[in-house]
């Protein structure tokens, strides 16, 4: 779900209709009441892609959560992400996300780091599309944290394979 900004205009006419005073109030999306967001994508891992677990670049390709939270805790523990077509990551280990931290979930074999904030899928294929996707982050509960859309023409202006989100 990308953050679209709307106008709304609002007219409050004045003693006798003489004067007129335009309000300019910003319309924001619908967001989900979760601290920690998406907030990027290297959904075209650098290089020519090659899921081989060895020597391949599946590594390169990760998605970026943050705490936005000012003073909450999180714990990744049950939290899922997954694309539009079903592919899934579960974090089945503690991780703990302070408030401003993030974290980076890689592709590919690698060692799972708190102090690097880093977690891989232990998978070596590619997770997101390299044209359109649909990125889902749900909550250990169920309920959705997170939900955006993209495609490279409309999303990924510089052609870097990397799409910043919740900034």
């Amino acid at each position: 779900m990308r953050n679209h900004t709307a106008v709304t205009f609002t007219a409050i006419a004045a003693a006798g209709g003489a004067l007129a005073l335009l309000a300019v109030t910003p319309a924001q999306a619908a967001e989900y009441s979760s601290p920690l967001k998406v907030r990027g994508i290297q959904y075209d891992a650098p290089g020519r892609d090659s899921n081989r677990c060895s020597g391949g670049n599946t590594h390169k390709e990760y998605l970026a959560i943050k705490n936005y939270s000012s003073s909450r805790t999180v714990n990744l523990k049950g939290w899922v992400v997954k694309d539009a077509a079903g592919n899934r990551f579960k974090f089945r280990a503690n991780h703990y996300l302070q408030p401003g931290d993030g974290v980076k979930l890689r592709g590919g074999n690698g060692r799972d780091s708190d102090a690097d904030n880093v977690v891989y899928r232990d998978n070596c294929n590619f997770m997101w599309n390299n044209d359109k996707d649909t990125i889902y982050l749900v909550k250990s509960s169920g309920s959705r944290a997170d939900v955006h859309k993209y495609t490279k023409s409309r999303n990924d202006r510089d052609g870097n394979g990397y799409i910043t989100y919740h900034g």
